[in-house]
C-alpha cells in the first residue's frame, strides 16, 4: 500500500511509555521509484517519541549490484547497508544502532552453491551479518503471489541444502510465509533442529483475495499452524506486519488513519495467540516500516505493541520489545 503522509498525520498520538528501550526487530531501507526510504527517513521516524535503541534490517531487493555473478547481486545490498550502519555507529545521526543487525537475500534454490554467498554476505558487512531471508512467500491465486515464487520452496531438497548450510555458519533463517505455508516452516523446522527459524509478520495471515470475508476461518487455520510451530523449540515469531495488504484490514480506505485503540482492538487476537504460543523469551516486536506505514504512522503502530502488552510483566515487555532480538540476532545489551 501506499504511504501517504497527509493521511497518516490525520491521526496524532504522544508516546505510550515512551522510556521502554526497544530494538525494532524488522525494518528495511530502499529507494524505489516515489517510494524513498533510507537513513534520513527512518531517522525521521525515530524522532516521534519512541525510544528504538538499535534496529535489524531485513533484505527488501534494493541497491543490488548492476553486475557479476547473478547469485552474488544481493551482496550489493548489505554493503550498502552496512554503509549505513557505519554512518549509524559514528554517532552524529543520534544514539539509535541503525541497522545493528543485517539479514540479507539469497537464493535457497542454489542449494549448496549457497556457502559463497553467504561468505560474500559475511564479509561485506562488517560483522553486523546476522542471517538469510530468502523469497518464499508463494500462493496460486496470482492475486496474492505477486512475486511469482513457485509453492513449496521451503520443502524443496535444494532449499534443504542451503538452510543446512545457512546453519553451520550459525546464522538465522527468516522466513516470510502466508499462513496457508506455515506446514512448509515446520516441516523445515523440524527437519534442521540446529537452525534458528524466524517466521516474519506474525505468521502473514491472509484477509484479501479468496480469503476477503472469511476472517473467522482464516484465524482458526492460522492459529492451528502458529501453535505447532511454536511447539519446535527453534522457532520465532516476529509480531507486526499486520499492516500490509495482504491482511486485509483496509484501515487505509478510511477518511483517517487508525488510532492506536483501533489497531489494538483488530490485532489483539493474533498478537495474544503469538505469544501465549511462543512466550514472549521468542517473539519481538517489528515496524515492519515502511511496508505498515501504508495503515499506520511509526508512532501509533509502537502505541499500539506497547498497548498491547500493558499486562504483561516488566520482564515480559522486556523480552518482546528488546530481549528476544537482541538474542536472535547476537547484539550487544
Amino acid at each position: 500500500m501506499q504511504v501517504r503522509p497527509d493521511w497518516l498525520a490525520t491521526t496524532q498520538e504522544a508516546p505510550f511509555d515512551p522510556d521502554r528501550p526497544i530494538v525494532d526487530a524488522h525494518h528495511h531501507i530502499w529507494d524505489p521509484p516515489g517510494a524513498r526510504y533510507l537513513l534520513d527517513e527512518y531517522l525521521a521516524d525515530l524522532r516521534s517519541g519512541h525510544q528504538i535503541v538499535a534496529s535489524v534490517f531485513v533484505e527488501c531487493h534494493g541497491m543490488w549490484r548492476a553486475h557479476g555473478p547473478e547469485a552474488l547481486r544481493p551482496v550489493g545490498e548489505t554493503e550498502f547497508i552496512a554503509g549505513i550502519a557505519a554512518q549509524s555507529d559514528s554517532g552524529r545521526y543520534g544514539e539509535s544502532r541503525v541497522c545493528a543487525a543485517i539479514v540479507g537475500y539469497a537464493d535457497l534454490l542454489l542449494g549448496a552453491e549457497v556457502d559463497p554467498v553467504l561468505e560474500a554476505h559475511v564479509h561485506a558487512a562488517g560483522g553486523r551479518f546476522r542471517g538469510i531471508r530468502g523469497r518464499v512467500s508463494s500462493h496460486a491465486d496470482p492475486g496474492i503471489n505477486r512475486w511469482t515464487t513457485p509453492l513449496g520452496v521451503l520443502r524443496s531438497e535444494p532449499a534443504r541444502l542451503a538452510a543446512a548450510a545457512i546453519a553451520r555458519r550459525g546464522l538465522s533463517l527468516d522466513t516470510w510465509v502466508y499462513h496457508t505455508q506455515l506446514d512448509d516452516v515446520l516441516d523445515l523446522a523440524k527437519a534442521l533442529p540446529e537452525l534458528k527459524v524466524v517466521i516474519d509478520h506474525t505468521g502473514g495471515p491472509l484477509g484479501c483475495g479468496p480469503y476477503q470475508g472469511k476472517r473467522s476461518e482464516v484465524f482458526a487455520g492460522w492459529a492451528e499452524g502458529v501453535r505447532a510451530l511454536a511447539r519446535q523449540p527453534n522457532t520465532y515469531m516476529k509480531l507486526g506486519g499486520l499492516g500490509m495488504r495482504f491482511s486485509g484490514f483496509e484501515f487505509h480506505l478510511a477518511p483517517n488513519a487508525p488510532t492506536s485503540d483501533q489497531l489494538v482492538e483488530a490485532w489483539r487476537p493474533y498478537i495474544e495467540t503469538c505469544i501465549d504460543a511462543f512466550g514472549p523469551s521468542r517473539c519481538m516486536f517489528e515496524s515492519n516500516a515502511p511496508a505498515d506505514k501504508g495503515t499506520s504512522s511509526f508512532a501509533v503502530l509502537w502505541n499500539a505493541f506497547k498497548k498491547l502488552a500493558a499486562g504483561l510483566s516488566e520482564h515480559e515487555k522486556n523480552a518482546l520489545f528488546s530481549g528476544t532480538a537482541r538474542q536472535v540476532y547476537r547484539l550487544p545489551d
